[in-house]
């Protein structure tokens, strides 16, 4: 894998780690909060080896190049436009979209609103983003999980989180990798613009969002702190396509760092199914 600059728009640029063969079908690689490209290191070699074309962005707000002030820029328009704008910038039409977390909602939004640019669909974690908001409204459960995203909302957030509540947001994550995303999150202003994904998220991110119809891969972990199983399961409603949920016991939210090898698998069998 190799760094390179993808223009996304405007005067924005996101970096990006990219490997494979130039000719491969392509997989972009989504990472969450408060990640970086950097939590998809123990899975683009399977990709790359099976003749893929990985691309791993930093997303806005995390590349150096794309930190634009303010919430609005990271509202889920702009978060689409971005992989939309770095398909363009790759010169494919459709791509695997691959996403945890964060990565994840944007690549549900991605494949519902934009079906002709998705080959595959790989949500990690995080459930269907109408199975989610009915999770929210109705069990107690995934409201308590969600709390954290409330608490966020504070503007004294960054104070929390830095002060050392970011370590324990962490836990389960090797040190190795907790201590590259701190590096970048505690550059100046880049913890702000990472909570701005939470501070502009809105009802209206689900108006209109209908089923996904590409086919479709699902992977929860039971020990995951943050998403309960009452969405993960609902989510099968709201795909049309051929769907799948893989649950990998007793890991946790962490999935790509913590369970690399078997999400390997998964991968490579799933986008391999639907080539």
């Amino acid at each position: 894998m190799e760094p390179v600059r993808i223009p996304v728009g405007g005067d924005l640029v996101l970096d990006a780690m990219a490997g494979g063969p130039t000719d491969g079908p392509v997989v972009v690689l989504l990472h969450g909060f408060p990640q970086t490209s950097w939590c998809w290191r123990g899975v683009w070699p399977a990709l790359v080896e099976a003749g893929y074309r990985v691309v791993a962005p930093d997303q806005r707000g995390y590349s150096p190049g794309a930190r634009p002030d303010g919430v609005e820029p990271y509202a889920m328009p702009h978060l689409v436009a971005d992989v939309l704008a770095l398909l363009d910038a790759l010169g494919v039409d459709r791509a695997h979209v691959v996403g945890h977390d964060w990565g994840a909602a944007i690549a549900w939004q991605v494949a519902a609103r934009h079906p002709e640019r998705v080959r595959t669909l790989t949500a990690i974690s995080v459930p269907h983003p109408r199975a989610f908001a009915d999770a929210l409204r109705t069990d107690p459960d995934q409201r308590a999980r969600s709390q954290y995203m409330r608490d966020w909302q504070d503007p004294e957030a960054e104070i929390a989180l830095l002060d050392g509540e970011l370590e324990q947001v962490f836990g389960g994550i090797p040190a190795v990798d907790a201590a590259r995303y701190l590096a970048v999150l505690r550059e100046p202003g880049v913890l702000t613009r990472a909570l701005g994904y939470y501070r502009a998220a809105s009802r209206r991110d689900v108006e209109g969002l209908g089923p996904v119809s590409a086919p479709t891969l699902h992977v929860w972990s039971d020990s995951d702190p943050a998403l309960g199983p009452v969405a993960t399961h609902a989510t099968a409603s709201h795909v049309d396509g051929p769907y799948r949920l893989e649950v990998l016991p007793g890991v946790s939210h962490w999935i790509p760092e913590e369970a690399a090898e078997a999400l390997s698998d998964l991968l490579l069998e799933h986008l391999a199914g639907s080539s």
